[in-house]
């Protein structure tokens, strides 16, 4: 699937409703939460159908918890065909994880072994949802704060590997990335140079917490310079990519968020520049 690349983007939320319908933005795209909005009406509905007319859309979910070994739930992904069907949006994405098992949901976003039987689950479990969906996803990198001693392979194998073998989209979170470099020592660029240039679909930039011992993924701060760097770095690797501002705690004011989203464009602006793929 070749997707279209949206521009520079940020996620809806309830505190900016009225700024994104009041008037002009300077964002070309939103992202929001799929589960937020798998239901039969309400304001949220009619709220994300109003965006739509003037925006593109992209349904990025939290539960499909691909890497569980519980059954795949039909009925969520039959609600969510439903609103694919609905809003029509440019992709959908998901988190290269697992959020429960035997039923209970851990509401977190939890880390796989990388291995071999890891790697076949998940494709398969990709395969299939696919299939019901009709349509190929695209996965997250999460961060991550412990490594399982059973893995025989590098995160960013597992991930290029499962793009190549399941045939979908990779939503590269680069606040991600390094948040994960930062806790378990390894090379960001590394894990970059690693990915397949034509799976990347997405980039997610977002702010973390330092807790002095681990950087922690919070979505609640400007996005760090290092993280900057680090994302000029993936432009010039991947080229003009559809970027996304994730900003979901501490919610600034709007005039601030979009202020992160335009630094973005200014950045990738550079980054394109300095490659010589100039848009």
């Amino acid at each position: 699937m070749s997707v279209q690349t949206l521009g520079h983007g940020v996620g809806l939320r309830r505190d900016h409703y009225d700024q994104v319908l009041e008037g002009e933005t300077s964002i070309d795209w939103f992202e929001v939460i799929s589960e937020n909005f798998m239901v039969r009406g309400g304001r949220p509905l009619h709220i994300l159908e109003r965006v739509r007319r003037d925006y593109p859309l992209v349904l990025h979910g939290v539960s499909l918890s691909i890497g569980t070994t519980d059954p795949l739930r039909k009925d969520y992904l039959l609600e969510l065909a439903k609103l694919i069907e609905r809003v029509e949006p440019a992709w959908v994405s998901d988190h290269l994880c697992w959020t429960g098992v035997g039923g209970h949901n851990a509401h977190d976003l939890l880390p796989l072994p990388y291995t071999e039987e890891s790697l076949a689950h998940v494709v398969d479990r990709v395969s299939a949802v696919q299939d019901q969906l009709g349509r190929q996803i695209a996965l997250e990198n999460v961060s991550t704060y412990l490594t399982f001693a059973g893995s025989t392979m590098t995160e960013w194998d597992f991930v290029a590997e499962l793009a190549r073998r399941a045939d979908c989209g990779l939503l590269l979170d680069v606040n991600n990335v390094y948040v994960s470099a930062q806790n378990h020592g390894f090379d960001p660029l590394t894990y970059l140079d690693a990915i397949p240039t034509d799976r990347v679909w997405q980039f997610h930039l977002a702010g973390h917490t330092d807790c002095g011992t681990h950087l922690l993924d919070t979505h609640s701060t400007p996005v760090c310079d290092d993280v900057w760097g680090l994302y000029r770095y993936a432009v010039r690797r991947f080229g003009a990519r559809s970027t996304l501002v994730e900003w979901d705690e501490n919610i600034p004011d709007w005039g601030t968020l979009e202020h992160q989203s335009e630094l973005a464009r200014e950045h990738a602006d550079a980054a394109l520049k300095e490659s010589g793929d100039v848009q």
